[in-house]
């Protein structure tokens, strides 16, 4: 692994930005002297590919909201991120459209009533297609890491899943959990 590898933690993504003013990705970047960015690339209502339907409880093909994103690290592209929603909570919200929002997603969606109380995360690794390849600027022969995320709330209901590919080269996932 390249030993100027961002290392990351999911749980600054998972509580609303303090004081509801920026993003937690500028946020943390920042806090490292780096500077971090995102642009989003789509956001509205689509058709729950499979994946996303498993996550979120769903049916193949059921109506969710996404925001698909590219997350930019120093101005290089370092993830692509998309974020899923159920219609039923979604649809008609800041969630739906390309504006930034203000705290992060995760605080509009405390804000419409749905606090997440549970994480599940998988991570796996794979070859790219050219698509990702060129989004994420790597090279044939780079592999990349997949995190599959969902948050649940109190009663276990999937509020939000996230696709998130890194180059695997220039990142390194971190867990740290508290014991009893």
């Amino acid at each position: 692994m390249a030993s100027d590898a961002w290392i990351s933690s999911s749980m600054p993504y998972l509580r609303p930005v303090e004081g509801g003013q920026g993003d937690a990705w500028g946020e943390e970047a920042a806090a490292r002297g780096r500077r971090g960015t995102q642009r989003v690339l789509h956001a509205g209502e689509v058709p729950a590919p499979a994946v996303v339907a498993r996550l979120l409880g769903l049916e193949d093909g059921d109506t969710v909201v996404v925001r698909r994103r590219i997350m930019y690290l120093d101005e290089q592209p370092c993830e692509l991120t998309d974020s899923y929603y159920p219609a039923h909570i979604a649809a008609g919200t800041g969630l739906a459209g390309t504006a930034k929002i203000r705290g992060g997603a995760v605080a509009l969606l405390a804000e419409l009533g749905h606090v997440g109380r549970r994480v599940r995360e998988d991570v796996t690794a794979r070859m790219p297609d050219a698509q990702v390849r060129e989004l994420l600027r790597t090279g044939a022969e780079e592999p990349v890491l997949c995190l599959e995320r969902v948050m649940l709330d109190a009663n276990e209901r999937p509020l939000q899943a996230d696709l998130i590919t890194m180059p695997a080269q220039r990142q390194r996932l971190r867990y740290e959990l508290r014991m009893g």
